[in-house]
């Protein structure tokens, strides 16, 4: 009887603590109580950010066979840079001074360099190309040095053994209705594959931007950029590969302003390394890391609306935010999750936090190690249900809140 009565007293309590906003937890070393915040009445459940966060999951559903192989499929072209040209004997090749066009499908293997040149893309909408960079170096002083114009995919693949180089020589100069801004810039979905290397250096302008998806299934990528050193609209997306990467702005930056679905980030295997001077990931919406090695230096280390960390081995050192949840999309709302990995928070002295949601933060498990003046800041409610957080080098079996004791990030 008495634990009949102990049970109904428990539910009564849970009951009550739905509705005064309170949340009882259990943490991954014994029990925590943490006390919501409020996130505004236009705010949604948590557990509808958590499947909405959740609808691409999966390799499968991020990349095509095609993406992941670097195999040449399809017919093969050879082209030939040649210093201040190019030649070729395919009928899709077509050559004006140093600028080299490609105008169908197929597969087209570069060899050679310009000295001034670009290569264009102006192909069918429906129309797959891949370019096999084998030991390719072009520079173009004032314009991308590829640039797919159209094409339904193009494929950038890094024959074995080769180190490739592309750059922009410090402006850029329009040719048409495109504002082009970047060494490597793409209207369509653009995948990077392969076994080789690849750096690109921007002293204007950005690495590589893509207006639709890029992607990453392999290579070794070192980019220098001025401004960002990837940028996509819809989607950035990792499954293998070394980037390396130095920005004057983001790392990897994707944001669509005319869809807030879109402008995310998946990580889901490879070496990632950046230096920058502002957000190291930085997804408008959605931020998901289910793998990889990550090292991060700058302002904030990742940033996102929704930042879901699933696995992953991930240092981050930075001087405003080490993590930050910021309303930039109204498809979510703004949440820190961690279910898995091994995550370590270095700050920098001053007005800074290790973590900082402005809505909600979830730790389901992983490792969790930060160092800061401002370990945790969330304007919502916390759960701690698993996982060892350790703050300052102490674990810990709660989730401090220090709103006050460090920047709230940005909006």
């Amino acid at each position: 009887m008495k634990k009949k009565i102990a049970a109904i007293l428990i539910s009564m309590l849970c009951i009550a603590s739905v509705l005064t906003g309170c949340a009882v937890q259990q943490a991954g070393r014994g029990q925590t109580q943490t006390t919501s915040g409020t996130i505004g009445a236009d705010a949604t459940t948590r557990e509808t950010a958590t499947q909405q966060a959740a609808e691409t999951d999966g390799q499968s559903e991020l990349f095509t066979d095609r993406d992941l192989s670097a195999a040449y499929d399809e017919e093969t072209y050879t082209v030939e840079l040649t210093g201040t040209g190019a030649a070729s004997a395919s009928e899709k090749v077509s050559v004006s001074g140093s600028d080299v066009t490609i105008t169908g499908a197929g597969t087209f293997i570069l060899t050679g360099s310009l000295s001034d040149g670009s290569i264009l893309v102006d192909a069918d909408k429906e129309d797959k190309v891949q370019l096999v960079l084998s030991g390719v170096h072009i520079s173009s002083a004032d314009y991308a040095a590829v640039y797919v114009k159209q094409a339904d995919k193009v494929f950038v693949t890094l024959a074995d053994g080769t180190e490739n180089t592309l750059s922009n020589g410090g402006a850029y100069t329009q040719r048409d209705d495109n504002d082009v801004d970047a060494v490597i810039f793409s209207k369509d979905d653009l995948t990077f594959n392969g076994t080789g290397t690849l750096t690109i250096s921007a002293s204007a302008g950005h690495g590589i931007v893509g207006k639709d998806d890029v992607k990453f299934a392999g290579g070794s990528y070192t980019v220098t950029a001025a401004e960002h050193a990837i940028r996509a609209n819809d989607l950035i997306a990792v499954a293998a590969g070394m980037l390396s990467l130095q920005a004057g702005e983001d790392g990897l930056h994707a944001e669509n302003s005319e869809d807030e679905t879109r402008g995310n980030i998946r990580i889901l295997d490879g070496e990632i390394t950046v230096r920058c001077k502002d957000d190291a990931v930085h997804a408008n919406t959605l931020l998901q890391i289910d793998g990889g090695n990550l090292d991060l230096k700058g302002a904030e280390g990742l940033e996102g609306t929704y930042v879901r960390i699933n696995a992953g081995d991930i240092f981050i050192s930075a001087s405003d935010d080490g993590i930050n949840a910021g309303r930039k999309s109204s498809a979510y709302v703004p949440t820190v999750e961690i279910n898995g990995g091994e995550v370590t928070i270095v700050m920098g002295e001053g007005d800074t936090d290790g973590v900082d949601s402005n809505g909600n933060l979830i730790i389901t498990g992983g490792t969790i190690d930060v160092t800061a003046n401002s370990s945790f800041d969330y304007d919502g409610t916390a759960e701690y249900t698993g996982g060892v957080v350790i703050v300052n080098g102490k674990e810990v079996t709660s989730i401090p809140n220090q709103m006050m004791g460090g920047g709230k990030g940005r909006p």
